[in-house]
């Protein structure tokens, strides 16, 4: 009976659990926003929340913990330099869960996982480089005429 248990498997052993958490959390610390699904977005969350704590605090204990949870040292360097300090006076709740409907694959509940003070950065517009029209050359306009 599953009485009482906390957390969720994930369909995966523990090893894989774990190392899906690690990459979702290091995704989220490295781009601010993520989509996935909500199961997983509410495992990741916690997870996330303890590393941007662990931001928070700087010691060189926490820098040793964080690097050895999250999975490249850039990212390390981005909690402690960029993120911790915009939440610095924030006492926990740094991330968000909107729900983004069901995967058209699936079915699954889809949900976007962010940091609180993202901004979706747009990009650019390009502008479409279309055939243009050839110029009249001297030869064509006498043979219109």
């Amino acid at each position: 009976m599953r009485h009482l248990k906390s957390g969720s498997k994930l369909g995966r052993n523990p090893w894989h659990r774990r190392a899906t958490l690690r990459n979702l959390v290091t995704g989220l610390l490295e781009r601010g926003r993520i989509t996935t699904t909500l199961t997983r977005a509410k495992a990741a969350r916690s997870l996330a929340e303890r590393m941007i704590t662990l931001g928070k605090r700087d010691t060189l204990q926490s820098r040793r913990q964080a690097a050895a949870f999250l999975m490249t040292p850039g990212v390390t360097a981005k909690l402690f330099a960029d993120i911790a300090p915009k939440f610095a006076d924030r006492a926990g709740g740094y991330t968000r869960i909107i729900s983004a409907g069901v995967r058209v694959g699936d079915g699954a509940k889809v949900a976007i996982l962010e940091l609180i003070g993202y901004e979706l950065k747009k990009k650019a517009k390009k502008e479409k480089k279309g055939k243009e029209a050839p110029a009249e050359t001297e030869k064509q306009a006498e043979a219109k005429s």
